[in-house]
């Protein structure tokens, strides 16, 4: 038996604090046994006079109270399950009545109890129901908050709101026991409590713990959820699983082109298939080479600024650099987010540079701030705040490179391009120690050079660092006993010597297996021992600068007959026996080499510079896309596989592109003025010289219905007009003429047909608010005749303009302006018919194109495809300033550069300019169909059901709901963004005392649903909480109403 001594009460006051009291008992009968924390073994007597001055307490407390009440049956309860299950008792000076127990109920309790009088050491305790709207006031309250979570677990189902109303004498009522709802209940929940106290005495605080997670478990079951984690019982194989569920969203993301070379590429997995990481703007990319298959990690909302990976590529770190910066880590096996740090840098600064442990327990980071400061963060343990922080004078220059020690988790090395750093973690002191000694050319005598990356020696005692001279600087490392005084505790570097290793700038160190392995400026890539003698090298590869050297996580195979493994270039001439590896250059090629045999492959060459320029086929899946670097590739979107390109002369960067009707042209418009007509096959040139009437980057091109006429615009406001003729039987492009007609940039330039004929017809917009159209057929050479001008706007300027689908009689242009605005005006007079309110999602519009519709049935249903800044965006026309039929998503948080559509509306895609990325966005107009549906209230305000995912899949492919389905809803009032001011009709605030209540009953998450909201972490009034349900939409409807009270409310409308 467990030692036992009698611990007084607690009890809350009106105040909120605790006090402790005797317990008041209205019956002498009552017996009360607390579980005992004295560590003494001759407490049994004690213990029996505690009891028998309680029972004398509790006669003269009886004596004050009201008498001719019946006595009744108080067993005492050792778990808070019956607290949870069954209903409070009413006080014997409250309640006239008593209510009588079942015969089994009262045997079976009387058995419980003598088994808890003979263990001496059971807790037992009270637990009232909670209140809406008001606070709870407990009698007592069990200190193991852990036996609480374990008995609630075991509830045989969950319980919802319980809304009955307990007065505060109801509250206060010292009897342990609760009132039945009813005798079947009672007997349930009685065999429950016998068999958790055969099971109580042996329990253990592991058993606990287990008892929590059983309860997490049967909520999610109640939920619909899995019980199992998919991170931890997932294989690699899981993440290229196809995916037959309908999208979602509108625009879903199913493939994105190109990828930042400024970071690194990661050699994920070889086993079975050959997956890579790298990133595209605001996406870290999953690439499986040989399905061909992209998976993407989306969740920030600025462009990354770098990434890492753990030695067994299991674990990604991806962190961004802008406003309301994030750190993410991911599984690389699932694709699931396992944990989001959102206060890396308060500043709004982002992160510079990330490395994490090879055992991944630990992930460090460098911010980008005007004042860097070095984190090292628990992320394992889901914390929101630094384990240490240190702040790095200006004087140490730009960090850009972290590591750590392979085999010591508290030690790191970082560099700019000035100076080395070497840190020291003290996790007992929460200190981050550093040494960073001055390196001038009087060090050596020498010119050092610029430093590029520092990794630990193998020897792990000294640091090198690798310079755009290709000279290794080489530190020691100064550890001092752990005898020495906390002074002088602190270890340090020292320069040690400079070794000119190469000729070459190296560009990569790092190391691999046993050996040191450097990428130079050449596109050289050596191997060296311990003693820094070289080993191998391949230099006839004829690659661009090394930017990234990754190794594959599987050892090579060991060398047999078969094996071709090259000799190295030691006096033994053994066989350079290396993994196989990723090899990524400045040129944004990437390349695998195979080191059995020096095999070679080409991955993907992708755009080194901005993507301004895409275009899509008129009648085939080819999408054209152009870079400032001067190439252009074709791409089959929907096998995305790569066709072929043409990188042009150094100087001619692709602006703009475009197909002409027929698709056997390719237009294209380049930064120093030159036009070339391009075979849309062979990207050969159409014309044997091409137009060069432009000293200006040629911003627009388009070719008219008929492809007789091709029109160019520059940014030195200029129209220019070239004709398809006939000389000597061939059709050869000849110049025009063209004209300065606007005084400000040009925004469109369209071509379009006269109503009364099928002759073409130009218009030009710019941003001096003049729509400008042309007479084609009064045109002569070097002349470029105007056939009317028209003001659209008085202080906003236009930004785009479109021809708008024939649904009505009327023929419109629709222009959209800074103002937020669309207008529609008459394609004959150019009068102004209507003034609507656009899209508004934190930018105005700059360009937009209307869906092509797949057959006659869909002339009617019409979709607007628009982007600003940032976002790209669908609006269900005809235009009428409904904010609730549109729909956008962030594409590039450094600004669009493009848009195209595939011919059958299908796809959308968009070019991201500076991030060297256009990302293929599939079009769901059911999703967008089914987003949102809204029912009055009759109170005034409204209920918004949402509809799950589960629900958007099946109305996109048709199917009926099935019972049980899961629905989303949320609560809203039409309260704005606090900061932004942004129209918010799904903003709602659920106050601290309601989040109380709705714990344990529902499941609440957190979201930003207001449109045009720009907070990725919203204030408090853009704050949603939504709910998960299990409700059988076949019988009946569950809606959550907010009255006027702002509390929430109930109901359940059967047969609506």
């Amino acid at each position: 038996m467990s030692d036992a001594e009698e611990a007084p009460r607690e009890a809350t006051g009106e105040n909120g604090e605790t006090e402790m009291k005797e317990e008041e008992e209205p019956n002498p009968n009552y017996k009360e046994v607390e579980n005992l924390q004295q560590e003494s073994k001759d407490n049994t007597l004690v213990w029996r006079e505690s009891q028998e001055e309680e029972r004398k307490m509790g006669e003269e407390e009886g004596e004050k109270e009201e008498e001719g009440k019946e006595d009744k049956k108080i067993v005492m309860e050792e778990t808070e399950e019956v607290a949870g299950e069954a209903q409070e008792k009413e006080a014997s000076g409250i309640q006239e009545e008593t209510t009588v127990e079942p015969q089994e109920v009262t045997e079976s309790m009387s058995r419980l109890e003598t088994e808890i009088t003979d263990s001496q050491s059971i807790t037992s305790g009270i637990f009232p129901k909670t209140q809406r709207g008001s606070k709870s006031k407990p009698s007592l309250q069990l200190e193991d908050t852990e036996t609480d979570e374990l008995l609630r677990g075991l509830s045989t189902q969950l319980e919802f709101l319980d809304l009955d109303q307990i007065s505060p004498e109801e509250q206060q009522i010292s009897s342990p026991e609760r009132q039945p709802s009813g005798e079947l209940e009672e007997k349930t929940d009685q065999m429950l409590q016998d068999e958790l106290e055969r099971e109580r005495r042996d329990l253990e605080p592991e058993n606990r713990e287990e008892g929590q997670e059983s309860r997490v478990s049967d909520i999610q079951s109640e939920a619909g959820i899995s019980r199992e984690s998919l991170v931890s019982s997932t294989t690699e194989d899981i993440l290229f699983e196809r995916d037959e569920s309908a999208p979602v969203y509108p625009l879903t993301m199913t493939w994105s082109f190109g990828w930042n070379s400024s970071l690194p590429v990661y050699y994920i997995r070889e086993e079975k298939q050959r997956v890579l990481l790298y990133v595209c703007a605001h996406t870290a990319i999953i690439y499986n080479v040989f399905r061909n298959n992209q998976h993407h990690l989306q969740g920030h909302a600025n462009i990354i600024s770098c990434l890492c990976v753990s030695e067994d590529r299991r674990w990604i770190a991806t962190a961004d650099k802008g406003p309301d910066c994030l750190v993410i880590i991911w599984d690389s096996f699932t694709g699931i987010p396992v944990h989001t740090i959102f206060d890396s840098c308060p500043e709004g600064n982002g992160i510079r540079a990330m490395a994490m442990t090879h055992d991944a327990k630990y992930l460090a980071t460098i911010s980008d701030a005007e004042v860097q400061k070095v984190c090292i963060w628990k992320w394992t343990l889901a914390v929101e705040t630094p384990a240490c922080t240190l702040e790095l004078p200006k004087e140490y220059g730009v960090q850009n490179y972290l590591t750590f020690n392979p085999t010591n988790n508290k030690e790191l090395v970082s560099n700019s391009k000035t100076q080395a750093i070497y840190y020291a973690w003290y996790e007992e002191r929460d200190t981050l120690a550093h040494s960073a000694p001055l390196l001038t050319e009087k060090t050596f005598n020498k010119l050092v050079g610029k430093f590029s990356q520092s990794i630990f020696h193998l020897n792990l005692t000294q640091i090198l660092s690798a310079t755009m001279e290709g000279k290794l600087v080489v530190w020691d490392i100064h550890r001092p006993p752990s005898s020495a005084s906390t002074f002088l505790g602190f270890p340090y570097i020292k320069p040690c010597k400079l070794v000119h290793l190469q000729k070459e700038g190296i560009t990569v160190l790092t190391t691999i297996d046993s050996y040191i392995v450097t990428g130079d400026i050449k596109g050289n890539i050596k191997f060296y021992d311990h003693t820094l003698s070289i080993v191998n090298w391949y230099s006839h590869l004829k690659l661009g600068a090394i930017r990234t050297l990754s190794f594959s996580k599987t050892p090579a195979t060991p060398p047999t007959e078969k094996s071709n493994y090259p000799p190295d270039c030691t006096l033994k001439g053994d066989l350079f026996v290396l993994r196989n590896f990723i090899i990524g250059t400045s040129d944004a090629a990437v390349y695998h080499l195979t080191t059995d045999g020096t095999k070679l492959e080409k991955l993907f060459v992708e755009p080194k510079d901005a993507i301004c320029a895409i275009s899509c086929h008129p009648y085939q899946p080819l999408i054209a896309i152009g870079s400032i670097c001067g190439m252009i590739k074709v791409w089959n979107y929907e096998n995305k596989q790569y066709l072929f390109s043409r990188v042009f002369e150094k100087g001619l960067g692709v602006q703009s592109l475009t197909y002409n009707p027929e698709g056997a042209l390719l237009g294209a418009g380049f930064t120093e003025g030159t036009v070339y007509i391009l075979d849309a096959m062979s990207l050969e040139n159409e014309s044997p010289e091409p137009f060069k009437y432009s000293r200006t980057s040629v911003t627009h091109i388009s070719f008219s219905h008929d492809s007789q006429y091709m029109a160019t615009a520059d940014r030195s406001f200029t129209v220019a007009v070239y004709m398809l003729v006939v000389r000597s039987g061939q059709r050869v492009w000849e110049y025009l003429a063209r004209l300065r007609s606007h005084r400000k940039s040009i925004r469109s330039l369209l071509f379009g047909v006269y109503l009364d004929s099928n002759e073409p017809r130009l218009l030009s917009l710019g941003t001096d608010r003049l729509l400008i159209e042309y007479d084609l057929l009064r045109s002569y050479k070097d002349c470029l005749e105007v056939l009317d001008i028209h003001r659209t706007d008085q202080g906003c300027y236009p930004t785009c303009m479109v021809w708008y689908p024939p649904l009505t009689r009327e023929l419109f242009l629709l222009i959209c302006n800074s103002g937020y605005k669309v207008k529609l005006f008459n394609a004959t007079t150019k009068m102004c018919r209507k003034t609507l309110m656009g899209p508004a999602y934190g930018s105005p519009i700059e360009q937009t194109q209307v869906l092509p519709v797949r057959s006659t049935a869909e002339l009617q249903k019409r979709y607007l495809l628009f982007i600003n800044r940032d976002k790209v965006g669908l609006q269900i026309l005809p235009v009428d300033g409904n904010p609730h039929k549109t729909s956008a998503i962030v594409c590039h948080p450094n600004g669009v550069a493009g848009i195209a559509v595939s011919y059958d509306g299908r796809y959308a895609f968009t070019a991201g300019g500076h991030d060297r990325s256009v990302v293929q966005w599939k079009i769901t107009l059911r999703a967008f169909a089914y987003e949102l549906r809204i029912f009055p209230n009759k109170e005034g305000t409204s209920t918004h059901t949402v509809l799950s995912s589960t629900q958007i899949q099946r109305a996109a492919a048709g199917q009926s709901q099935p019972r049980g389905s899961q629905f989303l809803f949320l609560t809203t009032s039409p309260s704005p963004c606090a900061a932004c001011g942004s129209p918010g009709p799904l903003s709602w605030q659920c106050d601290v005392e309601e989040q109380k209540q709705l714990r344990g009953t529902f499941l609440p998450h957190r979201t930003n649903l207001i449109p045009g909201c720009q907070h990725s972490v919203p204030p408090a009034i853009c704050q949603v909480h939504i709910f998960l349900f299990m409700v059988d939409i076949e019988a009946s409807t569950l809606n959550l109403n907010m009255s006027k009270n702002s509390q929430l409310n109930l109901l359940w409308n059967h047969g609506v």
